[in-house]
C-alpha cells in the first residue's frame, strides 16, 4: 500500500475532545482519494497530519514505504516529499509564474530547472503566460500554477486543501475536469479535502465521508456507459 495510515489520535490543545481519533485509511499508487466532511469534521487537520504540520498523540503514516510518523520517528514537513495545492494557492506576487513554479526547484541545475518549468507549463498549458505575475491571472490560472508548483519537484504525495473555494461555481466544473485530467496524465497519488461533494464526485477514485474525525463510510468510483460516453459515478 503506498499511503498507510494506521489507528491517528489528534487532539488540539484547549479542546474538549479528540478532532482525529481512530482514523486509519490505505490509499493505493496513483490513486486519487477525497476525504469529505462538514466544517469542524476533521478533514483539514488530516491534511495537516499526513503533511507533518500537526503531531499526532497516536498512530502512524507511512509513504511509499517510509515511516514519516510513529511513536519512534518523526519526518520534518520539508522532508516528506508532499506536493500541497492550498485554497488561497499562495503564489508569491513578486514572482512570475515561471519563478513561482521554478521555486522548489533549488537542487537542479540551470538547464534542469529550464527543462522542468518548460515540461510543467505544457501540463497545465500555460506556456504564454510564464512571464505574468499572479495579479494577472484569471482564478483558474492561478490555480493551475499552484499545481505546476507543486508538482514539478516530483512530490511522492500529492494534497489539495479545498481547491476550488475561490473560485466561482461557473468555472469550478471546467477547472475539476482539467484537474483530473493532468493528475490522471501525471499518475500522482493524491489526497483531496473538501465540504463539496460535486468536487469530490468528480475527482476522485474514492471518497472517504469523515464525520466528528471518524471514517463514517467510503464509496468506490465506477464507469458506466451512456449513450457511448463515460460517465463516473460511485458505488
Amino acid at each position: 500500500m503506498y499511503v498507510k495510515i494506521e489507528d491517528l489520535l489528534f487532539q488540539y490543545r484547549n479542546a474538549k475532545t479528540p478532532t482525529i481519533q481512530n482514523f486509519s485509511l490505505n490509499i493505493e499508487k496513483g490513486e486519487v482519494v477525497s476525504i469529505l466532511g462538514d466544517s469542524g469534521s476533521g478533514k483539514s487537520t488530516i491534511l495537516r497530519l499526513i503533511a507533518g504540520l500537526e503531531i499526532p498523540q497516536k498512530g502512524s503514516i507511512s509513504i511509499n514505504g517510509q515511516k514519516m510518523i510513529d511513536d519512534k520517528h518523526f519526518t520534518p514537513p520539508e522532508k516528506r516529499g508532499i506536493g500541497m495545492v492550498f485554497q488561497d494557492y499562495c503564489l508569491f506576487p513578486h514572482m512570475t509564474v515561471a519563478n513561482n513554479i521554478k521555486f522548489g526547484l533549488k537542487k537542479l541545475n540551470r538547464k534542469q530547472k529550464q527543462e522542468r518549468l518548460e515540461e510543467m507549463l505544457t501540463l497545465v498549458n500555460l506556456q504564454d503566460f510564464k512571464d505574468r505575475y499572479p495579479y494577472e491571472l484569471s482564478g483558474g490560472q492561478q490555480q493551475r500554477v499552484a499545481l505546476a508548483r507543486a508538482l514539478a519537484p516530483a512530490p511522492s504525495l500529492l494534497i489539495f486543501d479545498e481547491p476550488f473555494s475561490n473560485l466561482d461555481r461557473s468555472l469550478q466544473e471546467k477547472i475539476r475536469e482539467e484537474l483530473r485530467v493532468i493528475i490522471k496524465q501525471t499518475g500522482i497519488t493524491s489526497i483531496l479535502v473538501t465540504h463539496d461533494e460535486a468536487d469530490a464526485k468528480a475527482l476522485a477514485d474514492r471518497i472517504v465521508y469523515v464525520k466528528e474525525g471518524k471514517i463514517s463510510r467510503t464509496v468506490t468510483s465506477f464507469t458506466l456507459h451512456t449513450n457511448n460516453k463515460k460517465v463516473l459515478t460511485f458505488s
